[in-house]
């Protein structure tokens, strides 16, 4: 790979939700482009502080980072602790697309005032769609870094913040788990993943989940789930476990097909009404659940916090330095990914038109695969995954 030497002027912003191991990337970045001598500049809100440049409400120097820029005064004078913080130090919006002529218009002219020779923009699957679509309308040599806890971006193994994501939840279902067996309680908890259930999947394995709940095996719910979840919660009882633990992802629908705000709480309802049922048909096994409480908990953002993990640190330094060397390059329109243990790229004219088509069917750009490892995982240790493991399995009339 040819290397330019000429000095540049390149730009990173993040857009969409927040993720822990954005700072990271934006540290690395400026680091490797500095030891090159190149210029960075952080565009702050995504695409809108592009709009504040164009409409004059910032000046380009004031978004000049430096290597040092967040140094700490006194004896600590020189700790860099940008790897260590949660959210953008550049801020981020999450509020769809720039659809209307002005705004885009808009955009294309602030990124022109900025003169830059490349930008990285780190986003989830339906932000980097909206900045493709700007890039290719203002002619832009740009660099995509995959970021999102729900792990939906194609062709990368692993997205930024998901790791520390997994890790969250999984605290909250090992403190949860000793509140339930306290009281006896069924505790359903419902977590991120409005296509995918990658997170769920993952944490409700690490978290010791009875029941684990992903859009992908079960789409909504229906009787043959309530049954099967009933189902479980008795083969415990009959192992003298009083209590269970329910991971959702928030991308189940209801019996309706609808998509709810708190599925959790629906769920955690529904499971006592179902095992009634289930008792009034003269099967004694299921009267217990009756006298179980359910109780929900909805994690929300908390899931998008804390200190990034070891493995997003480093996901962070290797993606933000190799987004550096594809500019060096000039090999643009790439989007950074982890594939096979390393950090590699893929073309964008690869990736975008199949999330467009992804998203104009109304599907996942990386849903998780039926017969993956971590769904085998969580069947083989006897975890109820949804109504085709229990395909012939005898349901409430």
């Amino acid at each position: 790979m040819s290397v330019s030497t000429r000095s540049k002027k390149i730009g990173i912003l993040t857009s969409g939700g927040d993720c822990p191991g954005l700072n990271g990337v934006i540290r690395a970045v400026v680091k490797c482009a500095t030891q090159r001598g190149w210029e960075v500049y952080g565009i702050p809100y995504g695409t809108q502080g592009l709009i504040n440049l164009e409409q004059g409400n910032c000046d380009r120097q004031d978004l000049r980072l430096q290597e040092h820029g967040f140094d700490i005064p006194g004896l600590l004078r020189g700790v860099d602790i940008l790897q260590f913080l949660s959210g953008s130090i550049l801020g981020a919006l999450n509020s769809g697309s720039p659809d209307d002529f002005a705004s885009a218009d808009e955009i294309l002219k602030g990124y022109r005032h900025l003169g830059l020779d490349a930008l990285i923009a780190l986003g989830g699957d339906g932000s980097l769609s909206i900045l493709n679509d700007l890039a290719e309308k203002g002619g832009w040599n740009w660099v995509a870094i995959p970021k999102t806890i729900d792990n939906d971006v194609p062709f990368t193994e692993c997205s930024l913040g998901f790791d520390t994501a997994v890790n969250t939840v999984t605290r909250a279902l090992y403190d949860l788990t000793f509140t339930a067996a306290s009281h006896n309680r069924i505790i359903v908890v419902q977590v991120m993943g409005r296509d995918a259930g990658h997170l769920a999947l993952q944490s409700g394995i690490a978290g010791g989940a009875d029941v684990i709940l992903i859009p992908e095996l079960t789409p909504k719910l229906n009787d043959r789930v309530l049954h099967g979840i009933c189902q479980q919660i008795v083969q415990l009882r009959q192992r003298d476990r009083q209590f269970a633990l329910v991971v959702v992802a928030e991308g189940v629908r209801n019996q309706a097909d609808g998509k709810e705000k708190y599925i959790g709480d629906t769920l955690a309802k529904q499971i006592q009404t179902y095992g009634q049922r289930l008792c009034e048909t003269g099967q004694p096994q299921f009267c217990h659940l009756k006298h179980l409480e359910t109780r929900a908990t909805t994690l929300g953002h908390i899931q998008r916090s804390g200190v990034p993990s070891s493995s997003d640190r480093r996901l962070a330094a290797a993606f933000g330095c190799k987004a550096v060397e594809l500019i060096a390059a000039e090999k643009y329109q790439q989007l950074v990914i982890w594939s096979q243990g390393r950090v590699d790229s893929k073309p964008l004219g690869t990736v975008m038109p199949m999330i467009k088509e992804r998203h104009r069917t109304h599907l996942c750009p990386n849903p998780v695969e039926l017969d993956s490892l971590w769904v085998q995982t969580a069947r083989d240790l006897g975890i109820y995954v949804g109504d085709f493991v229990l395909a012939t399995s005898p349901v409430y009339g």
